[in-house]
């Protein structure tokens, strides 16, 4: 596959290799009319960026796990942490439509509903990562945004858009996590 994104992007040691992973992150591979069955059920275009990334490697735990952010969150004071990115699909838990995917977070957590939710944190709930699309509309290229329902679904801003999210994850190795 000839890549338009993530040409330059070193994936070794990005994905982690567990039967966790495995049973409620990966889905297939997602053709097109998948893609575009999810796209009409969710309301939104996906971003090509993660549209490639996902028929790279559909959803998964990740190694580098940490994003730096300008602001403090319930997290930490420099960073998020996330436990792993949902793949399109609809059978696996942690999916963009599957069980605990985006709308389940809207509906029975009150997330807001900007867009679509693609990161889950170690936190088992309390803070997602959203491709939020408030300022693009539907079809447009969404930032990546951190969500924190403990503070109230307090918004901050991540990345301008998925590739440069996928890029900035660090090991959380980098941060001092004491």
């Amino acid at each position: 596959m000839e890549l338009q994104f993530f040409k330059d992007f070193d994936f070794t040691d990005f994905w982690s290799e567990s039967s966790y992973s495995v049973r409620d992150y990966e889905e297939p591979f997602p053709d097109d009319e998948l893609i575009a069955s999810i796209e009409e059920e969710l309301g939104y275009k996906l971003p090509a960026s993660y549209i490639e990334l996902m028929r790279l490697h559909n959803g998964g735990l990740v190694e580098k796990s940490c994003f730096p952010t300008s602001e403090s969150t319930s997290w930490a004071e420099d960073h998020i942490a996330i436990t792993g990115i949902m793949g399109i699909g609809r059978h696996k838990t942690y999916s963009i439509c599957g069980e605990l995917g985006s709308k389940f977070m809207m509906e029975e957590w009150g997330y807001p509903a900007t867009g679509v939710y693609i990161g889950d944190c170690p936190s088992a709930g309390h803070d997602m990562v959203l491709l939020d699309y408030s300022k693009c509309g539907n079809k447009g290229e969404p930032e990546v945004v951190h969500i924190d329902q403990e503070d109230d679904y307090k918004k901050t801003f991540l990345a301008k858009d998925f590739e440069t999210f996928i890029k900035g994850l660090k090991d959380e190795d980098e941060f001092d996590n004491e």
